[in-house]
């Protein structure tokens, strides 16, 4: 069921911002998904097929990505793929996360923090 109140959705959790973060820039099937999260965290995120599709699948049912018209895959058996986009609910919810974490950065930095745990 779809929630519409942002607030709802945050924190995210990392995997769903890494994955909404993917989505915000171009549609994409669940290989090339897995394949840009892993890119963007340096390998610290790694999704198997399984934890992917059942993030999309909770993500798709709040509303937050939906099925993009489906297009064929480039393999020379054509199979086809599902692509998923962001939804204009999913991309307020990943704006008011990032400002969430730049906030949350702004005032660690503004009371030092970072320089006291930094060696």
């Amino acid at each position: 069921m779809t929630r519409g109140n942002v607030a709802e959705f945050l924190p995210l959790k990392a995997v769903d911002l890494e994955l909404l973060l993917a989505l915000a820039s171009d549609d994409r099937h669940g290989y090339g998904l897995v394949q840009e999260i892993s890119a963007h965290t340096n390998g610290l995120i790694v999704l198997d097929p399984g934890n992917l599709y059942r993030v999309i699948k909770r993500l798709l049912a709040d509303g937050l990505v939906a099925e993009a018209d489906q297009r064929n895959g480039g393999d020379e058996i054509g199979e086809r793929r599902r692509y998923y986009r962001i939804t204009p609910l999913g991309g307020r919810v990943l704006a008011a996360e990032l400002q969430r974490l730049r906030s949350l950065v702004d005032d660690a930095s503004n009371r030092a923090l970072a320089r006291r745990w930094t060696s």
